[in-house]
């Protein structure tokens, strides 16, 4: 058993590409050992901007053997009257690459048929890495990839040199123009020389000794370290960023941070202008106070370490001065100016070019944002706010901060509300109606954040169906799958119950597009889309899929229902008499959809003089005594209970089943069976279909 190590040297990889890169480098590179029957251990990542490399540990010699038998013609057709060989016997040993005495008659369940054990030797791991690894690499995806030179060839940058090696031994194979050997390279100002790599072994160590620290973990350890360590020097503390934290560590090798400060007067920028113009631009640390109030000052995280540190923190001030110079002036610009200046100017602003302008967006969100409110039956002062939150919401599309740093979208415009003296629900709502960016991110805290978020939501998905713009497998441009399960989270955290079908309707009503050929489909297209997000968001919360689509096929037009409906049923599914319950239910259920399907009869009134047998009595006299409690229950939302009482008549449900034949040839009795079992199915068809559950 040998480690197996493969480097590809690189010019600088852009950071949000390097994790990525190296989860698919290490599983294509197992995957394709397993493939090729090549035992081996666990793969150990090493990633910096201009190396992507995995170690594979305890890695076979040579692939396992392979022995399978093969099966040939039947003993009757192998051998003659004399017992030789047929022509056909002969040809099988020959197919499976054996001598004629190797093989052999054995007993199979369609007789006695002639055998051979067929093994195929494990060619040497050195001779199949060969092939392995430039495929591993050549299959490694990008967001985006780049040829260079003349070569055929594409790859998140340039790459200048291959390392490849199996214990001692180099694994030597081409790479476009490139050579694969056991030369690495170290940083490249501080120790710029080819490094030998006797083994894999040394890799990680020799790199260290040449200022690249390879190891991710480790390299962001460090980074945190120092960075803290630099942010006590000026007094201060780090303000957390664990996401920039994860970027500065993939854009450095030998991280080396430093202090740097700005003058005071752009601290009368709003914080998060700052943080931002750090953030975004410069990749810099913003440092506070121990109250946590912004310091003039920041760390910023060098690739390299040089004699004259001062000098280079001069430089990152430079810099820094002049992004916030910019920022300054846009900032003033911005709050000289109002709202119904913006507004305006959205009319210019193309929304998608099939839906209009910002400004006809915000018409609309308007509208559907009345709605929503009026739907919850809010409070005049809380619809009053949505209304004007939901008018002012975009304008700060076209500020000039927001223009210089499109993050800050909604959190310029509550900024500027509370600068012009908006209420603060409505200011809050501004930045709220974004929310949530991100799977798993925060929800609004207002209710008018809430509603206004509900709204934009809600316009922008039922726009883009109504253009036609409609995600489709991987591919979703307009990022209506994260949209519509924001609308959803909100949904059910603020237990709202106002129809989704409704608001998907009041929507789509606004595009004007009722003309356009099949638009009547376009609300169930919306309403099956949402029923397959909240399938989505149950099954990620843990719920039993079974459970979940027996309850969404019922209804799923409102969220926070649907969700206690399937903690209900999930409840009762953990009861140890279940299935058998389940069973009978299932089978009312098929039942009622056969005469449906098949007979397609008006409905019949059930009449108790039909009936010919006890358990028919039994059934309806049980059925009568849990109705109403069920029903009330339903109408309370009590779904546990209702469920309860629901399975309190299993037995009557089977003994009806043992004693009676529901297709009787009496065409009245046999209406009346069904009317019965549909009374018993009206129990809980508004809480599930039995008939999908497994």
């Amino acid at each position: 058993m040998e480690n197996l190590l493969l480097e590809i040297g690189t010019e600088e990889i852009p950071a949000g590409y390097i994790k990525p890169a190296l989860k698919a480098l290490s599983s294509g590179l197992l995957n394709r050992l397993d493939g090729a029957r090549i035992t081996h251990g666990e793969a150990i990542t090493f990633g910096t901007p201009k190396r992507l490399a995995v170690l594979v540990t305890d890695v076979a010699s040579k692939q396992t053997s392979l022995t399978t038998e093969m099966t040939g013609p039947p003993e009757s057709v192998s051998f003659d009257d004399q017992g030789k060989p047929t022509v056909a016997a002969i040809k099988f040993a020959e197919k499976a690459s054996v001598p004629f005495n190797k093989t052999a008659v054995k007993e199979t369940k369609k007789g006695r048929y002639l055998t051979a054990v067929k093994t195929e030797r494990g060619t040497g791991s050195t001779i199949l890495l060969k092939t392995i690894l430039p495929d591993t690499i050549l299959s490694l995806p990008f967001p985006k990839s780049m040829r260079w030179a003349d070569l055929s060839i594409g790859f998140a940058r340039p790459v200048h040199s291959v390392l490849a090696l199996l214990g001692k031994k180099v694994i030597t194979f081409s790479f476009g123009n490139l050579k694969s050997g056991r030369h690495t390279y170290g940083h490249r100002f501080m120790a710029p020389a080819k490094i030998k790599v006797p083994d894999p072994d040394r890799y990680s160590d020799l790199l260290t000794t040449a200022y690249v620290i390879a190891d991710i973990a480790e390299r962001r350890a460090i980074v945190e370290k120092e960075v803290k360590k630099t942010a006590d020097s000026l007094g201060g503390s780090i303000m957390p960023d664990e996401g920039l934290l994860d970027i500065v560590t993939n854009l450095v090798e030998y991280p080396v941070p430093i202090a740097g400060k700005f003058d005071n007067k752009f601290l009368e920028l709003p914080d998060k202008v700052l943080i931002t113009a750090m953030r975004e631009h410069q990749k810099y640390f913003a440092v506070t106070d121990a109250y946590g109030k912004l310091m003039p000052g920041f760390i910023a995280v060098n690739n390299t370490k040089t004699k004259n540190m001062n000098l280079v923190a001069k430089g990152h001030e430079r810099v820094l001065r002049a992004r916030l110079e910019d920022a300054r002036f846009f900032y003033k610009s911005d709050i000289s100016e109002n709202f119904e200046h913006w507004i305006e100017k959205l009319k210019g602003v193309t929304f998608q070019a099939k839906l209009g302008s910002m400004y006809d967006k915000i018409l609309r969100v308007r509208q559907l944002s009345k709605f929503v409110a009026k739907s919850l039956s809010a409070a005049p002062e809380v619809q009053n706010n949505v209304s004007r939150a939901a008018w002012i919401s975009k304008a700060d599309l076209v500020s000039r901060v927001v223009v210089e740093f499109p993050k800050l979208q909604g959190v310029m415009g509550k900024i500027y509300a509370q600068k012009t003296g908006e209420p603060a629900f409505v200011a809050a709502a501004i930045e709220d109606h974004y929310l949530p960016t991100s799977s798993g991110g925060n929800l609004p805290e207002t209710t008018e954040g809430s509603i206004l978020a509900i709204a934009d939501k809600i316009d922008t998905i039922c726009g883009c169906f109504s253009a036609e713009l409609i995600p489709t497998g991987a591919s979703d441009p307009y990022a209506l799958r994260r949209q519509s399960i924001g609308i959803l989270q909100i949904m059910l955290k603020n237990n709202y119950t106002f129809s989704l079908m409704e608001l998907i309707k009041q929507s789509i009503a606004l595009f004007n597009r009722n003309e356009d050929k099949g638009s009547d489909k376009i609300p169930q297209k919306v309403y099956n889309f949402f029923k397959d997000r909240i399938s989505h968001l149950l099954a990620e919360e843990g719920y039993k899929k079974d459970v979940i689509a027996s309850v969404t096929s019922v209804s799923a037009d409102y969220p926070a229902n649907v969700k206690r409906r399937v903690q209900a049923l999930e409840s009762l599914k953990t009861a140890p008499d279940f299935e058998p319950l389940s069973i009978a239910f299932k089978r009312v259920v098929n039942i009622i959809k056969k005469s449906e399907g098949v007979q397609k009869q008006t409905e019949q009134t059930l009449d108790t003089g039909l009936f010919q047998d006890k358990c028919e009595h039994d059934l309806y006299e049980a059925y009568m005594e849990i109705k109403n409690k069920v029903l009330k229950n339903i109408g309370n939302e009590n779904y546990s209970q209702a469920l309860k009482d629901i399975a309190s008549i299993r037995d009557k449900v089977d003994a009806f089943f043992d004693g009676v034949m529901v297709m009787a040839e009496d065409k009245k009795i046999r209406k009346n069976r069904f009317a019965l079992l549909s009374e018993i199915a009206g129990l809980f068809k508004n809480i599930a279909d039995f008939s999908k559950i497994q």
